[in-house]
């Protein structure tokens, strides 16, 4: 399959619905990380502004067809933390403007090529923890049970609660209202996912995340008419900033603090913005062209300066930093979007409800919403992935499974880097049998071994080849051939070399090599 980007229209039927739903999940969500992240309801809009550049922005600078970016969950901790230490949100917004120009700086020098780093074990683990990590967050938001902001990922909550507490709390305290809004959101998206639903024109069109909002917000009217006790409202709603007039819709816009330039703070938070934020997004890169049905690849080098200018404008207007973030981007495919017009979409509308409709926003209820996000997290962490990873072999899986215990237990890079350790280990141990092929022979003379080494000998295969090199029977006849070989490290060669001309005459051992140069043994014999 293949998708024609020059051909506007024929993509805008499928990217302008993708779009809108991709603006349904990421409103609730640009507002929960404002707030989790500041702290401060007066800067509820930082997050609009985070997500607005994320979809204009980045979306326009980007190479990506289908990630979008805003506002992360994974940053609201360096965010809190960040705004203790410089004391003020304008002298913060300038750190947000050093992690852009560092991120560019970094796209420049194409560091971008970290995020072909990762296995795919990895960022498959990564998805299937997004996956149920929406549905387990998601579930008290269903059940109206808001005690932690919407788009939180980390096991352990800012509220005192963690994960499944917040799961027991919600069935504790559900709301009736609530429930019945979700259940029949959830309903109503199953229905719309059925082929059948697909045939109909204007089932094509309009998206089935958009009927599900105009039917929670009938559903909550009419319980607040005929029975109150079930309606939602404060917490249980979309909580938007309305301005009463133009200046104070402006003053919601707000100017980095220049005079902190001198203040070294700023710098070193810029950094670890700048260098958090850009392992999210090179994560998720690679994560959303795993998820891309037309399987492009993403330009790391090119993303890293979207995502940099990204920053630059988010922290001149006011705006939360931003990355590319899975959970949108996931919407995103989805929902059926084709090229990353889907994302510069999400953004418009953003900016365009935030200036004339954000008191209507406010009567969208976020069992809704929530019923949204679960079926992405559904869809993310299907029985079939986890069917697929086990058939690959332990070497795939187990990275796979520890990479996913491990997010849902703390959060995303912290369980990234659990999963590679565990990915490692399988490499290695991979790499320590596989550096070369061992040919025994037999003859009336004594044994002849013959050790052909693998095209790539790295200082990995010291351990493997040292031992085998130990373990072979005195008077026997070896020969080493490295003509094959590309590349052997150094270490290997001394390995070999000492083994040669010291270990083997004591153990009348006849050595014969091929293809291996000789090497000067510092601090040797």
């Amino acid at each position: 399959m293949s998708v024609d980007k020059n051909n506007f229209f024929s993509n805008l039927k499928y990217d302008f619905p993708s779009g809108l739903v991709v603006y349904l999940v990421a409103l609730p969500l640009c507002l929960g990380v404002a707030l989790a992240s500041t702290g401060r309801p007066d800067l509820l809009f930082s997050g609009i502004i985070a997500g607005m550049i994320g979809g204009i922005v980045v979306g326009s600078l980007s190479g990506s067809a289908l990630g979008v970016s805003g506002p992360a969950a994974g940053l609201v901790v360096i965010v809190l933390n960040a705004l203790d230490t410089l004391g003020s949100f304008e002298a913060f917004l300038l750190a947000v403007v050093v992690a852009g120009v560092l991120q560019v700086i970094a796209g420049l020098m194409k560091a971008g090529i970290i995020g072909y780093y990762f296995p795919s074990s990895i960022i498959k683990g990564m998805l299937a923890a997004i996956g149920i990590t929406l549905i387990l967050k998601e579930i008290p938001h269903a059940f109206g049970y808001d005690a932690d902001f919407m788009g939180d990922e980390a096991f352990d909550q800012k509220d005192g609660q963690n994960t499944f507490t917040e799961l027991f709390n919600a069935v504790r305290y559900s709301s009736t209202g609530a429930i019945i809004i979700s259940a029949v959101s959830l309903g109503l998206l199953i229905l719309f996912d059925k082929p059948f639903m697909k045939r109909i024109q204007l089932f094509r069109f309009v998206p089935g995340a958009l009927f599900v909002v105009i039917t929670g917000i009938f559903l909550n009217i009419l319980f607040a008419n005929l029975m109150p006790g079930w309606a939602l409202s404060g917490d249980h709603m979309v909580q938007l900033p309305v301005a009463s007039s133009a200046s104070e819709f402006f003053s919601f816009f707000k100017s980095p603090d220049f005079s902190a330039l001198n203040n070294v703070d700023v710098y070193t938070i810029g950094l670890t913005l700048a260098i958090v934020a850009s392992l999210e997004t090179l994560l998720c890169v690679e994560a959303t062209d795993k998820l891309d049905p037309y399987k492009r690849s993403t330009p790391t080098n090119r993303e890293l300066i979207a995502q940099g200018i990204g920053n630059i404008t988010s922290g001149l207007i006011g705006g939360l930093p931003v990355t590319q973030v899975i959970v949108r981007s996931s919407a995103n495919i989805d929902s059926g979007g084709r090229t990353k017009m889907s994302t510069i979409i999400h953004g418009s509308i953003l900016l365009l409800s935030a200036l004339f409709i954000p008191a209507y926003l406010n009567y969208i209820p976020l069992a809704s919403l929530a019923a949204v996000l679960l079926m992405v997290g559904y869809k993310l962490s299907k029985l079939s992935l986890y069917q697929g990873m086990y058939k690959l072999g332990k070497e795939q899986f187990m990275p796979f499974i520890v990479t996913i215990i491990a997010i849902l237990s703390t959060d995303l890079l912290k369980g990234i880097g659990i999963g590679m350790v565990v990915a490692i280990y399988f490499i290695l141990r991979k790499n320590y049998k596989h550096s070369y092929h061992y040919i025994k022979e037999n003859h009336r003379d004594g044994d002849v071994i013959t050790l052909i080494l693998s095209e790539e000998v790295t200082f990995l295969n010291k351990g493997s080849i040292s031992a085998t090199l130990d373990n072979l029977p005195d008077g026997s006849t070896v020969i080493i051939d490295g003509s094959k070989s590309l590349n052997i490290d150094y270490d290997v060669l001394e390995i070999i070399q000492d083994f040669k001309k010291h270990s083997a005459p004591l153990r009348n051992i006849s050595v014969k090599t091929i293809g291996i140069d000789e090497v000067a043994v510092i601090g040797g014999h």
